[in-house]
């Protein structure tokens, strides 16, 4: 009760909210905490860093954020930023209000609304795409956006920190991170100029209109940043259609986009965004893999925080199949043609 209360006090200071009443969490898995808020002229969204969270710079997340939605607000779609408040004795932990969005997230079952045919979800995919699009060739130097050292570095940057990380760790052995991470380093092309990235972009981290496959609104800015587009539209075409290890690391992502056949498939989903970005796929198979080591090396710490009894979730109880999984498939990109 003195959680509420002095959220609802905050609430009515910061932005003239009253009658707060606190609704269900929306979403799950491992990001920052979803929570509808409902008040007398409608209804709002608070992020927070997850319960169980380990680092003390959870809250940084929040930030980033709250800061990418407020530079693109108006020219991607994302979800209007309304307050920020650091002060952790409010709700325990910093936090975010921002609009609420109406909408669905499609994982692996699509609306009732909605025809259960191939062009529908075809469609979805060519939704993701376009507003990845929009969102890569936004000038990100004209919103006054601050930006990390060496933005074009990126995926280098990542592969060194996550190589690092791995080597002061006493989890379970996995040597494709290893291997995986000296194949790209081996393979991978000169960096595309720096854009705005969003970090965990994919189906499940977006709301679609309830009625029709259009998109409302990309959610789940925490791992935003400048840096690789190719990383973005690698993740989201990694999941989407026909995967070489069955069942696949995160089943559960994008699972309607393997449902049926005669779906747009992922080749012709990324000649759609290089036509509209101007930036070529000719090293596609690269980022991919990238996209899938990237992913199993992060989680793989939410893994070892499960195992040591730090963290207990299903989604952490998961990961035993799904991070060797992901490696795998990753081993079975590199291996292709």
């Amino acid at each position: 009760m003195a959680t509420l209360e002095s959220l609802a006090r905050w609430l009515e200071s910061e932005l003239g909210f009253v009658e707060i009443e606190m609704g269900p969490r929306l979403g799950g898995g491992n990001s920052n905490i979803t929570q509808l808020v409902r008040h007398a002229k409608g209804r709002a969204i608070l992020r927070r860093p997850p319960d169980d969270t380990i680092s003390s710079t959870a809250g940084a997340g929040v930030l980033r954020e709250y800061g990418m939605l407020k530079s693109l607000h108006g020219r991607v779609k994302v979800p209007r930023p309304l307050a920020y408040c650091a002060d952790a004795s409010i709700v325990g932990q910093p936090f975010s209000i921002i609009e609420y969005v109406d909408g669905v997230a499609i994982t692996d079952s699509l609306p009732q609304a909605y025809t259960a045919d191939a062009a529908t979800i075809s469609n979805l995919g060519i939704e993701l795409v376009d507003e990845l699009a929009t969102l890569h060739t936004v000038d990100w130097r004209s919103l006054g956006m601050s930006s990390p050292k060496m933005p074009e570095d990126y995926v280098t940057k990542q592969i060194a920190r996550l190589r690092k990380l791995r080597a002061e760790e006493t989890g379970r052995p996995l040597p494709l991170i290893e291997d995986l991470a000296g194949w790209l380093m081996s393979n991978l092309p000169p960096p595309p100029p720096a854009t705005v990235m969003h970090g965990d972009f994919h189906l499940d981290n977006t709301l679609f209109s309830r009625d029709a496959p259009k998109l409302n609104v990309i959610i789940d800015w925490e791992l935003a940043t400048i840096g690789n587009p190719y990383a973005d539209l690698a993740l989201m075409l990694a999941f989407w259609g026909p995967r070489s290890v069955n069942p696949p690391g995160f089943s559960f992502v994008q699972k309607v986009s393997r449902d049926l056949d005669a779906v747009i498939d992922r080749d012709a989903l990324a000649e759609r965004w290089s036509k509209r970005t101007g930036l070529d796929i000719e090293h596609f198979r690269v980022y991919r893999v990238f996209a899938l080591w990237r992913l199993a090396t992060i989680v793989e710490g939410a893994y070892l925080l499960f195992q040591t009894g730090r963290v207990d979730s299903d989604y952490a109880r998961k990961l035993e199949y799904d991070v060797p999984a992901l490696l795998e498939e990753a081993a079975d990109i590199a291996a292709s043609n």
